[in-house]
This record gives structure tokens, C-alpha cells and sequence, in this order.
């Protein structure tokens, strides 16, 4: 028999409270129930209680109120929220403000039910956050010291287990689709393929035979039957990664899915069923592409059963040092950065986010000597470090003439441009022209200003000693109409 922790149970249907009285009462627990928001009040006077369940909707109030003043008196007391498909996002809001956890009903799954008010009430929750962290490093998701992407990873955990889509928000480089592994790794679907596409990558037809399959002569190329997505991960998650940029054809195709469990192969009208999850991603903001009548409300309704927006990297900088070594080892070196360098990564925007992040740490190690394990802001491309900070590493102060200075720098112009086609494997040559020329004018500037000092200022000199013209002088000192 348990001990006799007290349960309170607030539930307008008598049938729900019965059944939990019966269930809760044989194993031993002390069960009181109510079935509205007076009740509540007057029974949390007169007794304390370690585990509450809570229906979120009542006749005269929100269990999300209640969740709040049960907290409020009682902190330590556990919580479940009870709610039907129609209020899932509801209760991902309980579990926002506390709630441990929530319940579907009718109950389908009595023994998952028990399990989890055994945990909550033994205090083995920190066994299943062990659990958590493991599949978050599992999935390469870094859990670090951000209590903002903390809770995401939490209320991520918690829905993992439920079978209900999710839609991941988040700028570009944030790491939607590890987001979306971790989901998969931790959901009852884990030993089920996880198969990713990107709908805005390929053309509408090839999309809608990657994600439903064809029939051998559907279209021109089709030499062989080919299965979909859909059939292959059945079972599984399916992981659509941009799906604001599908078609609205293939939105339509799409939503039957979702509504119906039910497809059809490009080419063949025998109609199959799947039970693949769907977890959806997007840059942009989908509730604008419905305003633009880019993207279809009724699919958004049926993605957006629970919503995860990733925090920007700007947003967890204390995240950036936890991230870097993990990224380090991910890269298999024993490099590792220098404290004013860790300092300067923390302090850079990141706009491109943690993919930005892993390049600019493939660029660092190509750069850095081989016999040396700290590597330091000279490592760091110069939009993060500052010019002001680039300029004293570069330019050297041993007396050599302006020609060795400028050949040392073009030498490590030349590293710099290898180390960036190294650092990523992505990158265009437009990107890579632009750093050319955005390189060669500091370097230019640079030295142009150093000479000007050695000069006092007489620029013709500084023109000569340099061996450029005098209209080149004043293009590297941004003076382009002079």
C-alpha cells in the first residue's frame, strides 16, 4: 500500500471523479474531490495536499486560475492538469505556469496514468530529467544555462510523450530540426524512423512524391514505384522542415493527411493510411503568411496543436561557452579559446545564429597553428572582434620595412580566405568575394594609417613609402569622392 499522500481531484463530470476516487483509493491515497471553483476554494482550506488534478475547464472558472492560487498556497504540491484534444494548447499553457504535467481524456492508457501520479508523488521526476538531459545531448540539443531554452527543453520533454503535432518557430541557424530529433528521441516513437524534408528545397512535384510516393510512370522520370515519407515512417515522425514554403497544392495534400490519417500516391488512386507524427518548422510567421494568403489557416490549426518558438543565440549568450565546447568536440580537437575570445563570441550578435556559430569554430580551428592549443582573437573573423581589435595583432611593430609588413599581411589574407571556403560547407562565391574585398580594405586602411602616423600626416609620403597612388590612399580611407 502507498503512504497516504492527499490527492485532490477537481473534475465537473462525476463519472471522472468517481473513476479517480476508485482507481486513486486501492492504491492507497487519500482522495477528495470537487467539481467546480467553490469547491476548490473550500476544500484547499481545509486540508494540504501533495498531488492536485485539475480539468481546465469548469463551469464558473479556468483550471489555469486555480493552478494559480494552488500554487500560490502550496508550492511543493504536484500538478496535472485533465483536458480533452479541443484544449491541449490550454494545457501546454498550464504546464507554462507550473502545472508538471497533463492528462488527455477519456483516459486511454490507465497504467501511463498511474505511473506518472506514482512519480510525480515519489519524487522520481529527477530520474526522468536525468533522462531528458541524456536524450538532449543524445540529439545534440546543449542543454546550458538559459532558463528561457531550459523550460522550452521541459515543456518539449513533456509533449514528447503525447501524440500530437508540434510546430517549432524559430529564426534561421537556431536548431529546429535537432528540436525536432530531441522530440523524437523522447517520445514513445523513439525505435520509429525520424525522416526530415525541406519543403521549400524542391520543386511541388518532387515534394509530393518524396512525402507520398508514385506509381511507376506518374510523371516523366518515374521509371519504378517508389514509397513516400509517409509510408516509410508510418510509425515514425516526420519532420517538415519550412513548411511555410510549400505550395498551397501541397498544403491541400497536407491537411487531408493530417485530418484523415489518409493518402494517396502520386498516380494511384488506392487510398493508404499513416500514422506518422508530424512535427512542422518555420522561419517566418505563419499566422502573417495566413494574413498574406500564403499559407492555409485550417493546416496551420491542424500543425499548431503545440507551439515551440527557439530562442535567437543573442537571447542565451550564457549558452554560447557550453555550446563552443561542445561544438569543439564535435569537431574532434584538443584547440580550445582563449578567454577574451570566449568573451568577444559571448558578446557578437549571431544573427546567423548556432549555425554561424559552427562555422565561424571550423574557420578558427583551419586558422590556428597546429602546435598550439589556445586559440585567441586572431582566430575570430574581424565582425566580431572589431577592427580595433584586429589592427595591433596584425601589424607588427618589430621596425620591418612597410613592404614586409604588407607581405606578412597578405599572407595572412591568403589564410584567412582558405580558412573560410574550410569553415563551411555552404558557402557562395558571392559571400566569399565580399569577405575578399571587405578584407583587403582593412587590411589597406590599416596600414594606410599606420604610414600616415610614421608620416605626421604627409600623405603623398605615406602615398610613396605604400607604392600606391594618391587616389588609392584616399579610396582605403573611405574618402571615395575626394
Amino acid at each position: 500500500m502507498k503512504s497516504k499522500h492527499q490527492i485532490l481531484i477537481i473534475d465537473d463530470e462525476k463519472e471522472v471523479g468517481n473513476f479517480l476516487v476508485h482507481l486513486l483509493t486501492s492504491r492507497g491515497y487519500v482522495v477528495k474531490v470537487g467539481y467546480n471553483g467553490d469547491d476548490f476554494s473550500r476544500l484547499l482550506e481545509e486540508d494540504s495536499y501533495q498531488l492536485a488534478m485539475v480539468d481546465v475547464k469548469l463551469p464558473d472558472t479556468s483550471g489555469l486560475i486555480l493552478l494559480a492560487k494552488l500554487k500560490e498556497k502550496y508550492p511543493a504540491c504536484k500538478t496535472i492538469v485533465m483536458t480533452g484534444y479541443s484544449t491541449i494548447k490550454t494545457a501546454v499553457e498550464a504546464i507554462k505556469l507550473g502545472a508538471n504535467d497533463y492528462i488527455e481524456k477519456p483516459f486511454d492508457d490507465i497504467e501511463q496514468l498511474e505511473r506518472l501520479i506514482d512519480q510525480l508523488l515519489d519524487n522520481t521526476i529527477t530520474s526522468e530529467q536525468n533522462t531528458m538531459f541524456q536524450l538532449a545531448t543524445e540529439s545534440g540539443l546543449i542543454v546550458g544555462e538559459s532558463p528561457l531554452m531550459n523550460q522550452l527543453i521541459t515543456m518539449a520533454y513533456k509533449i514528447s510523450k503525447k501524440n500530437v503535432n508540434v510546430l517549432i518557430e524559430g529564426e534561421t541557424g537556431t536548431g529546429k530540426e535537432v528540436f525536432a530529433h530531441f522530440i523524437h528521441l523522447a517520445s514513445q516513437r523513439a525505435e520509429q524512423p525520424f525522416m526530415g524534408i525541406n519543403c521549400g528545397a524542391i520543386s511541388e512535384t518532387l515534394l509530393e512524391s518524396e512525402l507520398f510516393g508514385h506509381e511507376k510512370g506518374a510523371f516523366t522520370g518515374a521509371i519504378k514505384n517508389k514509397k513516400g515519407i509517409f509510408e516509410i515512417a508510418s510509425n515514425g515522425t516526420l519532420f517538415l522542415d519550412e513548411i511555410g514554403e510549400a505550395t498551397l497544392a501541397t498544403q491541400i495534400k497536407l491537411l487531408r493527411v493530417l485530418e484523415t490519417g489518409e493518402y494517396m500516391k502520386v498516380g494511384d488512386e488506392a487510398i493508404r493510411k499513416t500514422n506518422t507524427r508530424v512535427i512542422a518548422a518555420s522561419h517566418v510567421n505563419l499566422l502573417e503568411a495566413v494574413e498574406d494568403k500564403r499559407f492555409r489557416e485550417d493546416l496551420l490549426y491542424r500543425l499548431d496543436v503545440v507551439k515551440l518558438t527557439i530562442p535567437p543565440l543573442r537571447e542565451r549568450r550564457e549558452d554560447i561557452p557550453k555550446l563552443v565546447s561542445y561544438l569543439l568536440k564535435k569537431q574532434q580537437t584538443n584547440l580550445r579559446f582563449s578567454e577574451d575570445a570566449i568573451r568577444k563570441l559571448c558578446q557578437y550578435e549571431w544573427p546567423g545564429n548556432i549555425r554561424e556559430l559552427y562555422n565561424v569554430i571550423k574557420r578558427a580551428i583551419a586558422l590556428a597553428d597546429e602546435q598550439d592549443i589556445i586559440m585567441t582573437t586572431d582566430c575570430l573573423p574581424e565582425k566580431i572582434i572589431g577592427l580595433n581589435q584586429l589592427s595591433p595583432n596584425l601589424i607588427n611593430e618589430t621596425g620591418a620595412s612597410p613592404k614586409e609588413n604588407l607581405e606578412s599581411y597578405i599572407q595572412l589574407w591568403n589564410k584567412e580566405i582558405v580558412a573560410l571556403w574550410k569553415s563551411s560547407n555552404d558557402v557562395n562565391l558571392e559571400q566569399v568575394l565580399l569577405s575578399v574585398k571587405n578584407l583587403e580594405t582593412e587590411i589597406g586602411k590599416a596600414f594606410v594609417t599606420k604610414m600616415l602616423k610614421e608620416t605626421i600626416g604627409d600623405r603623398k609620403k605615406a602615398a610613396e613609402r605604400l607604392n600606391i597612388s594618391m587616389r588609392k590612399l584616399r579610396y582605403l580611407l573611405n574618402e571615395k569622392g575626394s
